[in-house]
C-alpha cells in the first residue's frame, strides 16, 4: 500500500490528512500500567474520526507513544540473559524491517555500522511480539518485520542529551541514502526500512491499524509490565492521502489534527539553509543529516523533522514549538509586547508552518498541545483530581465521574497547554510563554538590528523613476500581457475605491492548459491548499491572523545565537514600489554596507526567438552565482529593460531559477 510514484498529474507532495488526536498523562509523572490502557481506551473511542477502507479491516492506521516500558524489557532482558544499562543509558529503536530476507539482512547490517561509527554500543535485537488475528489481507501484504534494536550510550557520550542527538545521527544516517542504496544493491524492498521512534526516554507502537487492533496487535501493550506517566495517541484519517505503516501516528515527537498548507515552502526554505546552518550542540554531526526532511514525507512527518532538529539544536521543546507554530502576534494591539518582540525576532529565525492544526507535542519529559493561530481545529482538555490531564479533539473519550474534575476547557487560536512531569506541574500558556520571552532581551536585540523599509529616507526622486515615455504605456502593458478587462474591471476600480472589485464565484473560461489562446505563465498556477478539511476565512479574522510581512536579505543561522548582531530588513508586505526599490538599491549607504545590492537583466534579445529563453535564465543564474560570491546579499532581479527589441523573462520563472539554483549552489 502506500502512496503510488509521482505520475501525470499525480503528486505524493500533494498529500495532507485530518485525524483524531489525544493524550493522557500523570502530571507528577508516576508511571502505570493504567495510563497505558487510558491511552488505548482514548484511541478507540477516537474510532470515528479514523477511516475504514472497502475492507473494513483496513483502516488509515493508529498508534500510541509511551515512555520506554523500562520493567517490560528488564523482564525481557533477564529472560534471554541481556545486561541492560541504567534508564536512560540505553534507547530503543522501533524498526519496521522489509519483508524481503537480503534486505533485511543488509538493513541490519547497516544500523550496526552506523552504531560502531558514532561510537555507540549495539546491545540486543528484541522481536516485538504481535497477534495478527482480525488484520485485514491488504494489512498483512504489506505488514513489515517488526523488530526493537536495543542500543547502549557510549563511553565518549558524555550524557543522555548528548546521546539522544548521536541517535538522530545514526538515524539520518541509515535511512537518508536507502533509496540509492536499494538501487545499488538490487534490492527495492530496502526502502521499507522506517524508525517509527529511536530514542532513550519514548517509543512509538503504531501501523496500518484500526483503532481498536493497537492493544491487541502489540501484545507489549497489554503486559502490566509496560507502564508509562504518558500515552499519546492518534487515529488517523487520510482526506486525500493513501494508508501506509509508515505513514500512521504518532511520529517522534508529535501527532497532529490537521494539514499543513505551508509544507512545500517550509522544505524548500529548510533546505535553503543548508550551507548557512550550523550548530554548537551537533557540531561536524549536523552535515550527516541532510536532508534534514527527506523528499516525499507526509506534512506531518515534515514538521516533526523540523521539531526534533530544534530541540536537537539546543532550543526547549516549548520555544520549539513557538517557533514553528506563532500565534498571531502581527496584528494584536493587546500582546505584550515582549511577546510580540519574541515572536517578531523569531520571525526571521524560522517561517510558521501554517494548518489548520491541532499538534500534541512530547519529548518523553514534557507533554503538551497547541492550536495554531486560526484556531480551527478542536482540542479540549480535563485536568482530574488524580492528577492526570487529559486532552483530545472532543471531550468524553475517556469517561470521568464530574466529582473528580477539576477543570475543563478547550485550546484556544494560538494557545499552548504544557505538562512538565519532571518538575510535576502544569505550565499555562501565559507562564510559558511569559518565560522565554523574558529570557532574552529580545526588543533591544530588534532594535540594534531591525530596519523597516518604509522607516529609511526617501532615495533622490530621480532614482524613482521608470525612464519610461508614457507615450509607450499601452506597448509595454501589452508586452506584460494586460487586457481590457484587467484595466476596466480590476485595476481602474481598485483605485478609485481602494478594493477588489466584487464579482461570482467560479471561472467561465477553460484552464490555460487547456485554452486556445496564448496565456501568461502565472495563469497555469492554482493556490495549494487542501479544500477538503479547511473551512473558510472571514475578513475579520484574516485580519487578525494573516500577515503580509516579509524579510530581504540574507537569513540568521536557525541554530545559532547571533543575538543582536544579524542586521535584517522587513517590508510590511510583499509588493514593491519604484520608491522602494530606489531605497533598496540604495541601501547599502545607508545601513553602513549591512545590505549590499546588485541588480540583473531579467530580459533577452527578441531576435533570439523562444530558443532565447533558456540562454538567459543560465546567464541569469551565473550572474546571481558571481554577484554572491562577491558578496552582494540583495539581488534584484528586473525587466525595466523590456522593448520591442527585448523580451521580459516571466518575474515567477526568473526568481524560482535564481532561488533553485543558489540552493544548489549552496
Amino acid at each position: 500500500m502506500g502512496a503510488p510514484e509521482r505520475q501525470g498529474l499525480y503528486d505524493p507532495r500533494n498529500e495532507h490528512d485530518a485525524c483524531g488526536v489525544g493524550f493522557v498523562a500523570n502530571i507528577k509523572g508516576r508511571k502505570s500500567h493504567e495510563v497505558v490502557t487510558a491511552g488505548l481506551e482514548i484511541l478507540i473511542n477516537l474510532d470515528h474520526r479514523g477511516a475504514v477502507g472497502a475492507d473494513p479491516l483496513v483502516g488509515d492506521g493508529a498508534g500510541i507513544l509511551i515512555q520506554i516500558p523500562d520493567g517490560l524489557l528488564r523482564d525481557w532482558a533477564g529472560k534471554e540473559g541481556v545486561e541492560l544499562p541504567a534508564p536512560g543509558d540505553y534507547a530503543v529503536a522501533m524498526c519496521f524491517m522489509p519483508r524481503d530476507d537480503a534486505a533485511r539482512a543488509l538493513a541490519v547490517s547497516q544500523f550496526e555500522h552506523f552504531l560502531k561509527v558514532e561510537g555507540q554500543v549495539f546491545i540486543a535485537w528484541r522481536d516485538v511480539p504481535v497477534d495478527t488475528t482480525g488484520l485485514g489481507e491488504a494489512v498483512l501484504a504489506e505488514m513489515p518485520v517488526i523488530r526493537q534494536a536495543i542500543v547502549g550510550r557510549g563511553p565518549g557520550t558524555k550524557d543522555q542529551d548528548a546521546f539522544e542527538r548521536k541517535l538522530l545521527t545514526i538515524r539520518k544516517q541509515l535511512q537518508n541514502p536507502l533509496a540509492e542504496l536499494a538501487v545499488k544493491k538490487n534490492l527495492p524492498g530496502l526502502t521499507q526500512l522506517y524508525l517509527p521512534s529511536f530514542s532513550t526516554r519514548t517509543v512509538v507502537y503504531k501501523g496500518l491499524l484500526l483503532a481498536g487492533q493497537v492493544g491487541t496487535f502489540y501484545t507489549d501493550l497489554a503486559n502490566p509490565l509496560t507502564q508509562s506517566a504518558l500515552a499519546l495517541v492518534h487515529q488517523r484519517f487520510s482526506t486525500n492521502t493513501f494508508p501506509s505503516w509508515k505513514l500512521a501516528h504518532p511520529y517522534r515527537y508529535i501527532a497532529h489534527n490537521g494539514e499543513i498548507n505551508t509544507v512545500r515552502g517550509n522544505v524548500n526554505w529548510m533546505n535553503a539553509r543548508r550551507r548557512t546552518l550550523e550548530s554548537d550542540l551537533l557540531g561536524p554531526d549536523l552535515n550527516k543529516m541532510w536532508p534534514l526532511i527527506p523528499h516525499g514525507q507526509s506534512d506531518t512527518a515534515c514538521l516533526d523533522n523540523a521539531l526534533e532538529l530544534l530541540v536537537a539544536g539546543g532550543y526547549p521543546l516549548a520555544h520549539a514549538v513557538m517557533m514553528l507554530i506563532p500565534e498571531a502576534w502581527a496584528g494584536n494591539p493587546l500582546m505584550d509586547p515582549k511577546r510580540k518582540a519574541f515572536y517578531e525576532y523569531h520571525a526571521a529565525l524560522m517561517e510558521p508552518w501554517d494548518g489548520p492544526a491541532a499538534v500534541a507535542f512530547t519529548d518523553g519529559r514534557q507533554i503538551g498541545a497547541t492550536l495554531d493561530r486560526n484556531g480551527l481545529r478542536p482540542a479540549r482538555f480535563v485536568i482530574t483530581d488524580q492528577d492526570h490531564v487529559i486532552m483530545a479533539s472532543e471531550m468524553g473519550v475517556l469517561v470521568v465521574p464530574e466529582e473528580r474534575v477539576l477543570r475543563k476547557w478547550r485550546l484556544q487560536p494560538g494557545k499552548m497547554l504544557l505538562i512538565d512531569m519532571e518538575e510535576g506541574r502544569i505550565i499555562e500558556d501565559e507562564e510559558i510563554k511569559a518565560s522565554l520571552a523574558d529570557a532574552e532581551p529580545y526588543a533591544e536585540w530588534l532594535a540594534q538590528t531591525q530596519f523597516k523599509l518604509e522607516d529609511l529616507p526617501e532615495a533622490p526622486p530621480a532614482e524613482a523613476l521608470l525612464g519610461a515615455d508614457p507615450n509607450r504605456l499601452l506597448d509595454r502593458q501589452q508586452a506584460f500581457g494586460y487586457t481590457q478587462e484587467d484595466l476596466q474591471f480590476f485595476l481602474e476600480p481598485m483605485a478609485q475605491t481602494g478594493e477588489d472589485p466584487i464579482g461570482s464565484m467560479g471561472g467561465d473560461i477553460p484552464i490555460a492548459v487547456l485554452s486556445k489562446r496564448a496565456k501568461l505563465l502565472y495563469d497555469y498556477f492554482k493556490q495549494n491548499f487542501a479544500q477538503v478539511t479547511n473551512p473558510p476565512i472571514d475578513p475579520i479574522r484574516e485580519e487578525l491572523v494573516m500577515s503580509l510581512v516579509s524579510m530581504i536579505g540574507p537569513r540568521p543561522n536557525l541554530l545559532g545565537r547571533q543575538a543582536g548582531t544579524h542586521k535584517r530588513l522587513e517590508v510590511s508586505q510583499p509588493i514593491l514600489t519604484n520608491e522602494d526599490l530606489a531605497k533598496i538599491r540604495a541601501i547599502s549607504e545607508l545601513l553602513d554596507g549591512a545590505f549590499r545590492t546588485a541588480t540583473l537583466d531579467a530580459t533577452w534579445a527578441a531576435e533570439e526567438g523562444p530558443a532565447g529563453l533558456e540562454r538567459a535564465l543560465d546567464r541569469l543564474c551565473r550572474e546571481a552565482t558571481d554577484n554572491v560570491l562577491a558578496d552582494m546579499n540583495i539581488l534584484i532581479l528586473s525587466d525595466r529593460a523590456t522593448s520591442a527589441d527585448r523580451i521580459a523573462i516571466p518575474a515567477a520563472l526568473a526568481t524560482a531559477a535564481v532561488h533553485h539554483h543558489l540552493i544548489r549552489q549552496g
